[in-house]
């Protein structure tokens, strides 16, 4: 049959995105002929698989490309190497290009709105493997996905309020909905990572596997026992141990064993084979009614936090991703509460109280005898 083609363009390379067929395949691992799926990586592993403006147009592409592959039965959405799914925006170039400029990152935001709205919309079911951290705008991209098998080594966090930014790219209209108000406050506000196995227990993740092994046997994240909300859980995997010597021993395993991702790869693959066994039809019309939940909070809100993200590249994003680039190993903030001193005496955003909040970031003592704003 000669099939319309219903794609807006040909398939071009987009710098940090990969495009690959992967086989389908039975649970005897046996291929099905004519069948496939079809993964999507960000490709940035030296930055933690975070996205540029590029990566972010590849996406857009892959996710219609995929829709339209009549082969295709889910997409898998991920990032390259174990470290990273991904961790948000490229603070590099939001901190050298984007700061100050509220009209440039606005038209960056419609790029990323319309990234997480091409996965909304996507023909197919796409699953987020998560290789590793998935933080900020990757925890955003990731809620937009339909379902996320994680490694048990990967956190999952916000970092909006401490890095200049509001996390309404996605997570204030998707965490509630996964993880319930509270939850969801307490994460996008102090912004403190979860691991795999509380993610799991809260319904952040459908499933997860272990991906560290230990001579050459798979241990589950012998960290997750530090993890202060699921130290009844940890008791049952490890069996007691006096939580001062758990974080020591935890990393001293860590350090031992060797990350592989061959148990991910395959309850992927599991995933994407209970998926193919169903109705085509019946299954994207399941899974479009789900995603209305998400859709519902994501259409009203994305525009107005588009213009207000892009307004606030002047002062907190500017200074906040500046720390975050120029900062030390030791240091990638703000100093908040000089910032939170310096405003409440009247001080005015300018370059002036920018240099001296980002003081800290940089390694050096702030005078106080910088003029006063």
């Amino acid at each position: 049959m000669n099939f319309k083609d219903h794609d807006l363009s040909a398939y071009q390379e987009f710098e940090g995105i990969l495009y690959d067929e992967m086989p389908l395949r039975t649970p005897s691992n046996e291929r099905v002929d004519g069948l496939h799926a079809v993964r999507i990586t960000l490709n940035n592993p030296a930055q933690f698989n975070s996205y540029t403006t590029e990566m972010i147009k590849g996406v857009i592409h892959g996710m219609r490309r995929a829709s339209n592959d009549r082969a295709c039965v889910a997409v898998v959405f991920t990032g390259a190497g174990d470290r990273a799914f991904c961790t948000g925006g490229n603070t590099k170039e939001y901190a050298e290009y984007y700061a100050g400029q509220p009209e440039e990152y606005r038209q960056y935001m419609r790029l990323f709105n319309d990234m997480v709205t091409a996965i909304l919309h996507c023909d197919k079911p796409v699953i987020c493997r998560v290789n590793g951290m998935r933080i900020g705008g990757g925890q955003e991209i990731g809620m937009a996905c339909d379902f996320a098998v994680a490694q048990d080594l990967a956190m999952f966090g916000q970092a909006g309020p401490r890095h200049g930014s509001a996390p309404d790219g996605g997570s204030t209209d998707f965490l509630p909905l996964f993880v319930g108000i509270e939850r969801a406050m307490e994460s996008c506000t102090i912004c403190e990572p979860w691991t795999a196995h509380h993610a799991l227990r809260i319904g952040l993740v459908s499933r997860i596997v272990p991906a560290l092994k230990v001579d050459g046997e798979y241990v589950p994240n012998p960290l997750a026992i530090t993890d202060r909300w699921i130290d009844d859980m940890g008791d049952i995997v490890f069996g007691r141990r006096k939580q001062g010597t758990a974080a020591a021993e935890g990393k001293a395993l860590l350090k031992r064993g060797e990350v592989d991702l061959s148990r991910l790869d395959e309850e992927i693959d599991r995933l994407v084979y209970q998926l193919a066994m169903t109705m085509p039809g019946c299954l994207t019309k399941t899974i479009e009614s789900l995603r209305k939940h998400k859709l519902e909070h994501w259409d009203r809100n994305r525009e107005t936090n588009r213009a207000w993200l892009g307004l606030n590249m002047m002062n907190e994003g500017r200074a906040g991703f500046r720390a975050f680039n120029e900062g030390t190993k030791e240091c990638r903030d703000a100093d908040f509460l000089l910032l939170r001193r310096r405003l409440a005496e009247g001080a005015r955003w300018n370059e002036s109280l920018i240099e001296e909040i980002l003081a800290k970031a940089h390694g050096r003592r702030n005078d106080e005898k910088v003029a006063r704003s």
